[in-house]
């Protein structure tokens, strides 16, 4: 059985914005809750994998040198290229694609940012992380991977046989830990900010 824990990056500087693949750097609380979850898996994880983005590796790196495992920086765990978008609030999203992002919340399939990348270009690179490590099953028995609200909850959806639009149906706040178990065929979601639990054939 493999246990992958996820955590999705903490708070930060600067507000609420659609990022994407930018650099922005985490706020002292956003840094501190990330800690708090990770002293709570910090004597069950053997290995770390992690966006390459620096709000995520940074963590990952230290937590990794101090717990002695290795920490692998995976890019394809980067969040998703928003294009223009990138680095803009909700409402600077409106002005340059009017009542795009309101179809975006509720269902993105087969929707691009301008100059993005679009949901099924994020579901396929991260389905080619998940089959590899997935198929690795003997190799690491309990894994965290840190990353971004777009590319954790693609991954969930990917483990649990769902579709892009149930992307939208999933809360991931800034800092939250969920939990997914995978017996080599089917994955279970233990962990979410919800009550819901999946378990799905792969």
């Amino acid at each position: 059985m493999l246990t992958i824990d996820l955590l999705r990056h903490g708070a930060l500087q600067g507000g609420i914005k659609y990022r994407g693949q930018i650099e922005a750097s985490l706020t002292e609380a956003g840094r501190a809750d990330m800690n708090q979850v990770w002293q709570r898996l910090a004597d069950q994880v053997d290995c770390i994998f992690t966006s390459p983005l620096s709000r995520c590796a940074e963590a990952a790196t230290d937590w990794g040198k101090a717990a002695n495992i290795p920490c692998i920086i995976e890019t394809r765990l980067a969040e998703m290229h928003y294009g223009a978008w990138e680095d803009k609030t909700a409402q600077q999203i409106e002005q340059i694609s009017p009542n795009m992002l309101q179809q975006w919340r509720q269902d993105p399939t087969g929707m691009r940012p301008p100059g993005g990348e679009s949901p099924e270009e994020l579901r396929q690179r991260i389905s080619e992380w998940w089959l590899e490590t997935s198929a690795n099953i003997n190799n690491h028995q309990h894994i965290l991977v840190i990353g971004h609200s777009g590319s954790l909850r693609m991954l969930i959806a990917i483990a649990c046989n769902q579709p892009i639009a149930a992307t939208r149906q999933m809360d991931m706040p800034y800092a939250s830990w969920q939990r997914l178990r995978h017996d080599g065929t089917t994955s279970t979601l233990e962990k979410l900010n919800t009550t819901n639990i999946m378990t799905h054939g792969r």
